[in-house]
């Protein structure tokens, strides 16, 4: 199916993921975190705790549509909690839910748009997965990059981003929140043709 919508007019629910506090600020691991923070700036929202889903939401209109933007308040690993009490609350389908997230397989920069699939390993979308009680929500995956020699993934994702990342950082979060816009607008398949 092409278009995002189990209902065209319901509400679309954007997860950005990351880890809460500020170690955690400016690492690869909260992307997520960043995109959601630029989406909320376009919108003229601001996030504030929501304590029935435990995530910091902000709400408005994405691109003409209902929108809730999320960040899970706790950490990666446990995001399907808030994620799906964010669901439940606001009523969202969850093909209806965009989860951006970074993503080791892709190269630092690159954005690409799915719905479904494995989860390669991030322990953010397989908690999602399992309290979603599904695969089939819609993934915008913010390439990181593989760590460099032997240096351990787990360590790699918690690193801050390095000066020359830094410098292209902005313009590859602003493609990942156009991203998020196409799949509110047009659906997965003429999004996905339009930022691959």
């Amino acid at each position: 199916m092409s278009s995002p919508a189990a209902r065209p007019d319901g509400p679309l629910l954007v997860v950005g993921l990351g880890n809460p506090g500020p170690d955690y600020e400016g690492t690869r691991h909260n992307v997520g975190f960043v995109v959601a923070d630029v989406l909320a700036g376009r919108l003229g929202a601001r996030f504030s705790p929501h304590k029935r889903s435990g995530a910091d939401v902000a709400e408005g209109r994405l691109a003409g549509r209902r929108a809730v933007l999320a960040k899970p308040r706790g950490y990666m690993n446990l995001s399907g909690g808030p994620v799906a009490g964010a669901a439940r609350f606001f009523s969202v389908d969850p093909t209806d839910v965009i989860v951006v997230h970074d993503d080791l397989d892709l190269e630092f920069g690159v954005v690409r748009l799915k719905r479904g699939g494995g989860e390669g390993g991030h322990n953010g979308l397989r908690s999602i997965s399992k309290s979603l009680a599904t695969k089939d929500y819609l993934r915008v995956r913010f390439g990181i990059g593989r760590p460099p020699g032997r240096q351990d993934p787990a360590d790699y994702v918690l690193k801050r981003w390095s000066a020359a990342e830094r410098k292209e950082l902005d313009v590859s979060v602003e493609l990942a929140a156009d991203a998020v816009e196409a799949l509110a607008t047009e659906g997965l398949e003429p999004a996905q043709n339009r930022i691959h």
